[in-house]
């Protein structure tokens, strides 16, 4: 068996055009190499591109110089939390400002965008929309409740990738006034505060309902008067905190237990805790009906 021939310096640790390794000195032969990956035509790596990021790195290398990333893509690379649903898309979303023409190649979805000056900035490398735009237009395919959680981490009190002011401001550029109602509500509903998506969409999922005496991240007292806990959604009045728990507990005993413990310690402070999982937060009216029904069964006694 023949050995084969080594890449260049600077062809192995990052996607590269077919062009470029030709400019190089890399015959045809090479290129089409068992150990070469082809995630784009004209694209080769010595690695498949496996996460988003990668693959939106080795398309950027083909994408016209007015080429950029938008929609589900930027948001996933950004970071922005989605729905299941849209977190493994199965083609790269890319922009073009328009009037010029959308970009067509396998794997992708083409968009002609109305871009203001400033919707656009480089992402570790990658060219995209900013976080706020983006949001904008998450509005085309989200329902209110994903979109404020996606706006809740953005906003985020301690890691903000955009200012409120920043999506208001937004907001009022977007060209698409079809969404803009949508947008508005969502503004209306943002909270800094939100630790988590699944947070977001329940105390969104109440406040749209109408059920009132939500509060959000409720400091918890024990009988001395000391704040021990801190209730997601809480409803004081009842004596009921409504919690999201996802299946850390296979891999994060540790946490397990402290969250045992502090269950016990908010019952023995007159607390009932109500555990949210996944399938509540997809089926959204037996999540209210599992709230109207708890709050019933705790019917309002204690002033706040």
């Amino acid at each position: 068996m023949t050995s084969r021939i080594p890449l260049p310096s600077g062809l192995g640790d990052r996607p590269f055009t077919t062009r470029t390794a030709a400019e190089r000195g890399i015959g045809e032969g090479r290129l089409r190499g068992p150990d070469l990956a082809r995630p784009f035509h004209g694209i080769r790596s010595l690695a498949a591109a496996t996460s988003l990021p990668d693959q939106a790195r080795a398309l950027q290398l083909r994408l016209p110089e007015a080429g950029f990333f938008c929609g589900v893509t930027a948001a996933l690379i950004i970071g922005i939390p989605l729905p299941s649903r849209l977190r493994r898309p199965p083609e790269l979303h890319v922009g073009t400002r328009s009037p010029l023409r959308a970009c067509k190649a396998a794997g992708t979805t083409g968009h002609k965008l109305q871009l203001r000056d400033g919707d656009l900035r480089d992402w570790r490398g990658l060219r995209v929309t900013t976080a706020a735009r983006t949001w904008c237009d998450l509005a085309a395919i989200l329902d209110v409740e994903d979109l404020v959680a996606a706006g809740d981490y953005l906003i985020h009190r301690e890691h903000p990738l955009a200012s409120r002011a920043e999506l208001e401001n937004a907001v009022a550029r977007h060209p698409s006034r079809r969404r803009r109602a949508l947008l508005v509500e969502a503004l209306g509903l943002l909270d800094e505060n939100a630790e988590s998506p699944p947070e977001s969409i329940i105390r969104v999922t109440v406040v749209r309902a109408g059920i009132t005496g939500l509060r959000a991240n409720f400091a918890i007292t024990d009988a001395r008067g000391h704040e021990f806990a801190r209730g997601d959604l809480c409803f004081p009045a009842h004596r009921v905190i409504f919690e999201y728990q996802g299946d850390y507990h296979r891999s994060e005993p540790e946490r397990w237990r402290k969250d045992r413990t502090r269950a016990a310690r908010l019952a023995a402070a007159g607390w009932h805790i109500v555990e949210i999982a996944a399938d509540e937060l997809i089926d959204r009216r037996m999540l209210l009906r599992i709230i109207r029904d708890t709050l019933a069964l705790y019917p309002a006694r204690f002033a706040l």
